[in-house]
C-alpha cells in the first residue's frame, strides 16, 4: 500500500478571471497551481498561505475550498505516494506577484482558464475546471498522467508572453 502525503494548492484569479500558475524548475517542468506540502503541525490553510507567499510574494485571501483531490496511480513510476491535495480558491492582495522561489519554479504567470499552458499536472487541470465551474467542496480521485516529454530549455515561447515572470539563471 502506498503512503499518503498531504499538500495544498490555490486557484488564484485576477479581476479578469485569469488564473495564476507556476512552472516547476525541475523534472518535466509541469505547470501547477501555487502550493506545496503541509508541514508538521501546520493546518492546510496555514500551509497554503505560507506556500503562496513563498512562491509569489503575495498575501492571499482564502475564499473557500474548491475541493480535496487524491492523486494516485503509477503513471510516472512505481512507489510514488498518493497525495491528498487541499485546493483552495483565493485572491492575492493587489495584482503584483513576484517569482519568489526560483529553486522550485522557473515561471509565474496569469492564464485564461480556456487557454492553459502545457503540460499541466492532472490535479491542476481538474481543480481549475472545478473552480471555473463555481464548484466548492469537491472530492475527487485523480490519476497521475504518464510521464510527459521533458521540454528543451530553448523551447520557451511563454517566456515572451506578457505577464510572465521568468527566473534568471
Amino acid at each position: 500500500m502506498n503512503s499518503l502525503t498531504s499538500a495544498v494548492a490555490a486557484v488564484i484569479t485576477d479581476r479578469s478571471g485569469r488564473v495564476l500558475l507556476c512552472q516547476q524548475s525541475q523534472g518535466h517542468r509541469l505547470w501547477t497551481l501555487p502550493g506545496g506540502r503541509i508541514r508538521y503541525a501546520e493546518s492546510p490553510v496555514q500551509a497554503v498561505l505560507r506556500d503562496v507567499l513563498e512562491e509569489t510574494g503575495g498575501n492571499t485571501e482564502i475564499v473557500d475550498l474548491v475541493g480535496m483531490y487524491q492523486l494516485t496511480g503509477d503513471g510516472c513510476g512505481d512507489d510514488l505516494p498518493d497525495v491528498l491535495v487541499h485546493v483552495f480558491r483565493g485572491r492575492i492582495d493587489g495584482s503584483e506577484v513576484t517569482l519568489n522561489a526560483p529553486g522550485r519554479i522557473c515561471r509565474l504567470s496569469w492564464h485564461d482558464p480556456d487557454y492553459l499552458p502545457q503540460p499541466l499536472t492532472p490535479t491542476t487541470r481538474i481543480a481549475i475546471a472545478d473552480a471555473a465551474a463555481g464548484r466548492s467542496g469537491v472530492l475527487r480521485n485523480v490519476q497521475r498522467d504518464t510521464e510527459p516529454e521533458i521540454p528543451e530549455a530553448t523551447d520557451s515561447p511563454l517566456a515572451e508572453q506578457p505577464g510572465a515572470l521568468v527566473a534568471a539563471g
